[in-house]
């Protein structure tokens, strides 16, 4: 990997860190920051596309809330071919709709891809038998992760699925400390340094929010789904499938 692609934005001691966004310095490094930040993240993708394969109906919409690079809408056109269903992918930073898009022109899909530049709590859900929102909710405001949730139930179809990827915390303290701890070592053989791992951690803190597993399946529950449960989960890093 070229240095031009490789995630350094926090190495350098920064003084006073700034709130993370995603920026073009940050869209120019996000396929590996993401890949070396996020454990089990390539297992993820995969299987969003093996969950697509069995839940997406015929000319239905699937969403990808939060779409970034379009990693999971590519791991869901893949598997989705010939089905004349339509995948929508939302995001806010233009930056990365950007890049997105080049992405998207280079590569084959038989699936129609429509990129949306918005925000998630505003778009309209129908028709839809296949949400995605991996690690997204958790830059949600607090006070609207519930409506969010509430609008995507009522925009599936039947049996549609929810696909939600967040990072957790735990109770007690003493465990949720355990994990970050694991997660940091893994960050650390993945080649980051304690300045960096330490600056990420400053920029980061009150912009992703992560709530508990219990409180995510509490809300997908209260909103109407049928079932709620995690599939997925190493360390704090968690995916949670739920079907209306």
């Amino acid at each position: 990997m070229s240095d031009s692609n490789h995630d350094n934005l926090f190495a350098n001691p920064l003084g006073k860190v700034p709130g993370f966004v995603f920026d073009q310095a940050v869209v120019d490094v996000f396929p590996d920051m993401i890949s070396r930040s996020v454990p089990g993240y390539e297992t993820i993708l995969s299987h969003t596309g093996e969950l697509a394969y069995r839940y997406v109906q015929p000319n239905t919409q699937c969403y990808d809330l939060g779409c970034s690079l379009g990693a999971s809408t590519l791991a869901i056109s893949q598997r989705i071919g010939g089905r004349g269903a339509k995948i929508i992918a939302v995001d806010n930073s233009n930056a990365m709709l950007e890049k997105c898009s080049a992405i998207m022109s280079k590569t084959k899909s038989a699936t129609d891809i429509e990129l949306v530049n918005g925000d998630i709590c505003h778009i309209e859900i129908s028709n839809a038998s296949l949400v995605v929102m991996n690690f997204t909710l958790q830059f949600v405001p607090l006070e609207q992760r519930h409506s969010l949730l509430e609008k995507i139930y009522r925009g599936l179809n039947p049996s549609g699925c929810l696909i939600l990827s967040e990072k957790l915390n735990f109770e007690p303290e003493s465990l949720n400390t355990l994990l970050s701890e694991l997660h940091h070592d893994f960050k650390r053989a993945q080649g980051y340094s304690d300045l960096e791992i330490s600056q990420k951690r400053d920029s980061i803190e009150n912009v992703l929010v992560p709530e508990t597993l219990e409180t995510h399946i509490k809300r997908i529950r209260a909103c109407g789904f049928q079932s709620a449960s995690p599939w997925f989960q190493c360390f704090n890093f968690c995916s949670l499938v739920a079907i209306k």
